[in-house]
């Protein structure tokens, strides 16, 4: 070996040195070969990236458009025709109500006394009356004045502009609004035909319900259809013509709004005719006849019942179309959209992106050669300073590192050990280094016995805290709703702990028949000290409470017990109120705690603030002030911990009552579950994921009212044990005067929904129906409610049956729930918490 300068030639040193320089030199000039090609090959690959993305988005642009249109432009245009369906069919059915009112007094005019009917008179403008418009009410017409109160029934219930009564023999009886349109100018009245009317004529021919096409208003200028039915006696003579006509003049002036830039709506009837289209379009005419080749192919389609999207072009014009049947009125509802109008958005999207495209490559290119330039540098610098540094420090550091590595390369988990010999000793950072790692071994193995220590105790702490955190878990209420039989109320609460057990709390429980006690409370301080006195305090107030007393009465007792030997000096402040269900009375104490918040009926929460007592353990023989109050049914009573005004987000700026109030008046909810869950929610949000610092504890209350008037009973949810259910039902109708065919009514609904209730709500045996009856008198009639704690089930959502289609063609199911909805004067259902009520009610 030679040396030369500082540098042993064939050394370690020597050896050190060039492969550094040999490994520098190639990895420089790898590296700069990839750069150029990266840099070439990542510009092909950006610029073919940009034109598939053009595509991309085109493509992606229009499909959505043509997906969005398609979904609006469809679901809109069925729910125009759905609601013009079911405002024909309506008057479909308040005519055939009438008709039947009409055949039984022709029928059985023995059961009828004469009861006269006036003519028009012009001071009732705008009231409604019976009119006797023509003819002589001889016989059996002389009767018809009976019909009085189901007419006007009819008119201001259904929505109709008038009802109608004609015979044959020119009597004419009717009921609206405008008996002053029955007069001329001078005075006189109008004279009327009903016989020659085409109404009446048509009726007669078809021998059924029948629906008039759009015709002008006998006594006004306004056009509108007539739905009419002929009435016939025992041995099949028309006897009377039953009608009722709804004015056309709002569709029309809807059809006309509905036109906006290359949009609009329009509707044909069966022979392809336009009957309403806006005036600002130049495509349809009203009373044209659509001669167009391809808008006709369309319009044959949307007449049989094709009512998906489609693009037709008429005039070289490519359209959006889509329709939906008016199928009481045999007419189409057909919306119309310019598709030019939907490719605006892509094509500014595309131009967008060209532009931001061009700007990211020449940003990228310059970024590229300055990334290139550095890079050469920094290869040359390093190399400079690699070479020296090797030369200088290959010496002192190969041997004792090399030993030192071996060293470090024997250490195991069973062997730590790492001992200074003499060949580190070299009076510089190699010796340093070597005491340093004798040093962490030395530690090392200290922190491993000090960290298994640790951690089997905290093991054993947190089993226990978690031990401790169940066992406070299961002394609140967790099981809603917690009394399914009772009918007066619903009741929601809930804590959040700060820590792994809280000394907030919250009870609920019947203190006899007829009163229910609420209370919340807040223990001062955290962790396991708070929790157990929270533990004692709860106990010490329903044991007290279930004794009987005044709120202010059950606070002294138990603050005089907790103050007994209470020597770690924790206080709890408390809200507590006896509510009596049968009046909505109460009593609330209040000891040092939050201020309640409460809403009436349709109105919005707001605080309650009155005077405070002192919190219960501060002092001895303390007085406790109470506060009598009285709920409506319909309101709602939220009481709270301090932890949600005070939870603060991470500028430790409080949440406050004011955001506490808007959250509970924010979709305001007569359920004490969702009430909760947006003030959870709320808290969410504002704070952020700052820490929680205090408990948070919550508890709604809703008053439905006294149910002294239910009768309830609980089956299980078995279809063996309909015959029970119908037993308990009809044992209650029967014993108040229910007459047999409403009471069959009710059997048939009770069955549909019983069994329903036994067959889906479950996937397990052993669920429970509860079935409760309400009986009122004015007007006479019955409600009965179903509850269940089954899957949530709706089924007023799902869409009515087509019962005029053959039963063969008819989709399976829904049918027992649509006899239900016309059997019935009324049906609802709601989720309360985690049950399903679903109610009926029958006038009888």
């Amino acid at each position: 070996m030679r040396k030369i300068w500082k540098l042993v030639i064939g050394g370690i040193q020597s050896k050190i040195f060039n492969i550094f320089l040999v490994t520098l030199i190639f990895i420089m000039a790898v590296f700069l070969a990839v750069i150029s090609y990266q840099n070439n090959n990542i510009s092909k690959i950006i610029s073919a990236a940009a034109g598939r993305q053009q595509d991309s988005i085109r493509d992606i642009s229009s499909q959505t458009m043509d997906y969005v249109i398609n979904q609006s432009l469809t679901r809109s245009t069925r729910m125009e025709a759905f609601i013009a369906d079911n405002l024909f069919s309506g008057l479909g059915m308040n005519v055939t109500i009438l008709a039947q009112a009409v055949q039984d007094l022709y029928r059985n005019p023995e059961g009828y006394n004469d009861r006269p009917v006036a003519g028009p008179d012009p001071s009732d403008e705008g009231n409604l009356s019976v009119q006797h418009v023509s003819g002589s009410l001889e016989g059996t017409a002389a009767k018809l004045g009976n019909l009085e109160s189901l007419m006007k029934a009819l008119v201001s219930q259904g929505g109709l502009n008038s009802i109608f009564i004609g015979t044959p023999d020119g009597v004419f009886i009717i009921t609206d609004m405008r008996p002053a349109e029955k007069f001329n100018g001078d005075g006189s009245a109008k004279a009327y035909n009903v016989v020659s009317r085409p109404w009446y004529s048509a009726t007669l021919e078809s021998g059924e319900l029948y629906f008039s096409d759009i015709e002008k208003d006998s006594f006004s200028d306004d056009v509108g259809i007539v739905c009419a039915c002929p009435v016939f006696s025992e041995s099949g003579e028309v006897v009377a013509v039953v009608g009722a006509d709804l004015f056309v003049n709002n569709i029309a002036e809807y059809i006309e709004s509905s036109y906006s830039e290359g949009r609009f709506t329009i509707i044909i009837n069966s022979d392809m005719e336009v009957i309403f289209a806006p005036k600002a379009q130049d495509i349809f005419d009203i009373g044209l006849i659509v001669p167009e080749r391809n808008l006709r192919n369309y319009l044959v389609a949307a007449l049989s019942g094709d009512r998906d999207l489609y693009v037709v072009n008429v005039e070289g014009t490519d359209y959006f179309m889509t329709a939906a049947s008016i199928t009481t009125l045999d007419w189409t509802v057909i919306s119309v959209v310019d598709k030019s109008l939907t490719e605006a958005p892509s094509d500014a999207m595309i131009a967008g992106f060209e532009e931001i495209s061009d700007e990211a490559y020449g940003e990228f290119r310059q970024g590229l050669d300055k990334s290139k330039a550095t890079t050469i540098i920094l290869v040359l610098v390093v190399f400079v300073v690699g070479s020296s540094v090797s030369i200088v420090m290959s010496t002192r550091i190969v041997k004792p590192l090399t030993r030192m590595t071996d060293k470090i390369r024997h250490i195991s988990a069973t062997d730590l050990a790492f001992d200074l010999e003499d060949i580190y000793r070299t009076k510089d950072e190699v010796e340093i280094l070597a005491t340093s790692f004798a040093d962490l071994s030395f530690r090392t193995r200290k922190y491993i016995e000090e960290i298994t220590r640790i951690t089997a105790e905290k093991e054993r702490i947190g089993a226990e805290l978690n031990v401790a955190t169940q066992i406070q878990s299961d002394m609140l209420p967790r099981i809603f709703p917690p009394f399914p039989l009772r009918f007066e109320f619903d009741i929601y609460a809930g804590m959040k702990p700060a820590k792994e057990v809280g000394g907030d709390f919250y009870d609920f429980f019947m203190v006899d028949e007829n009163h229910i006690a609420l209370v919340i409370a807040d223990v001062s301080g955290k962790g396991v000290p708070a929790a157990l006195f929270m533990v004692i305090a709860k106990t010490l107030i329903k044991n007290r409470t279930m004794q009987g007393g005044s709120p202010s009465e059950i606070l002294e007792d138990v603050n005089r017990q907790l103050c007994e030997g209470n020597e770690s000096e924790l206080f709890v402040t408390v809200w507590l109120a006896v509510i009596d269900l049968r009046t909505g009375e109460g009593f609330a104490g209040n000891a040092g705690h939050e201020h309640p918040a409460v809403r009436h009926k349709g109105g919005k929460f707001e605080l309650v603030e009155y005077p405070h007592s002192p919190a219960l353990a501060m002092m001895e023989g303390m007085k406790f002030r109470q506060r009598s109050f009285r709920l409506e049914p319909g309101d709602d009573l939220f009481v709270y911990t301090d932890g949600v005004p005070e939870a603060t987000d991470g500028n430790n700026v409080l949440f406050g009552t004011d955001r506490m109030l808007e959250a509970l008046n924010d979709d305001s909810s007569e359920f004490p579950k969702k009430t909760i869950r947006n003030v959870r929610k709320a808290i969410s949000l504002f704070t952020g994921g700052a820490r929680q610092f205090d408990d948070i504890t919550m508890l709604c209350f809703h008053y439905n009212g006294p149910s002294g008037q239910w009768q309830t009973r609980e089956f299980a949810a078995q279809t063996s044990n309909l015959d029970s259910v119908l037993l308990f039902v009809d044992g209650l109708l029967e014993e108040h005067g229910c007459p047999m065919k409403e009471q069959m009514a009710l059997d048939i609904a009770v069955e549909e929904i019983f069994v329903n209730i036994a067959n889906y709500a479950y996937d397990h045996p052993g669920g429970k129906a509860v079935v409760g009856l309400r009986f009122t008198d004015d007007p006479r009639s019955v409600e009965i409610a179903f509850r269940d704690t089954g899957k949530a089930f709706d089924p007023l959502r799902r869409e009515d049956p087509d019962v005029t289609k053959p039963a063969e063609e008819r989709e399976i199911g829904g049918l027992g729930i649509y006899m239900v909805k016309k059997s019935m004067d009324n049906v609802e259902y709601r989720r309360l918490d985690d049950v399903n009520e679903f109610t009926i009610l029958k006038r009888f």
